[in-house]
């Protein structure tokens, strides 16, 4: 099975204008915990195969418990696990469409700076926060979880069906991070009701440096254009703002760089 090591040196985040104020005006990227993705495949437990138990594993316990067992550190990996999800790419027609509808952004992040203060993010179990490539796959091959070699709580957190490959997308990895990132006000829905952890954001802060660029969607109104120039130009003076439009001779974007 394929490791994926390179890093980029530029990500992006695809977002509504809304998020992407957010994004800006507080300098901080969202991890979510991976149980409340769309995709009902991504990091379930199923992904590795704990069937096939040694005979030899089994003289104290028997077989079903061995497997329930072992099942049970991959629900709790997706339990523990929360993730930002980012791409290689800033121009994908289906990628513009599915989170944002043309009218939201894209901001690109310049990754050796904000590697910086993601080698400082604590967790309750880890003090990394990994930065992991996406793999795709055709089929459900899982791998056996007592015959493998390879890391399978990356394979189980970072791998997704082929039908999502045009996301290209890069997973940052914070495993029970420390309770420093979860806001406060989010931590009731009400004055008795708490929110189930794992339904809480956590952000974590990075400089105003890793804000390398902002793209601004084909239909975002005028409003929303001004809005976020103004952030992006408050987050980092340096930041590049580009708008995309659409390009006369293929289905394809191009980007005109917003000179003020």
């Amino acid at each position: 099975m394929t490791e994926h090591t390179t890093k980029q040196n530029k990500l992006f985040k695809y977002l509504p204008a809304s998020g992407a104020r957010a994004m800006l005006s507080n300098r901080t990227i969202k991890f979510t915990n991976s149980t409340q993705f769309n995709d009902p495949f991504d990091s379930h437990p199923s992904l590795i195969d704990v069937s096939n138990v040694p005979e030899e594993k089994t003289k104290v316990w028997g077989k079903d418990a061995i497997m329930k067992i072992e099942a049970n550190r991959f629900e709790r990996a997706r339990e523990e696990a929360w993730i930002c999800c980012l791409s290689k790419v800033h121009d994908s027609i289906l990628m513009w469409s599915y989170y944002n509808n043309h009218q939201g952004a894209c901001i690109g992040l310049n990754m050796e700076n904000t590697r910086k203060y993601l080698a400082n993010m604590r967790g309750l179990l880890y003090l990394e926060c990994f930065e992991w490539e996406v793999q795709y796959k055709d089929i459900l091959d899982k791998p056996d979880y007592f015959n493998c070699k390879e890391d399978l709580f990356k394979y189980q957190l970072a791998t997704k069906a082929s039908d999502w490959k045009h996301e290209k997308e890069v997973r940052l990895v914070s495993i029970n991070p420390s309770p420093d990132y979860f806001p406060p006000f989010e931590n009731q829905k009400g004055a008795k009701e708490l929110i189930p952890c794992e339904e809480l954001n956590a952000f974590l802060e990075i400089g105003r440096e890793c804000f390398e660029s902002l793209y601004l969607g084909v239909n975002m109104n005028n409003e929303d254009k001004k809005d976020l120039i103004a952030s992006a130009r408050i987050c980092n003076p340096n930041i590049k703002i580009y708008q995309m439009e659409l390009d006369p001779d293929a289905f394809r974007f191009k980007e005109v760089l917003i000179d003020m």
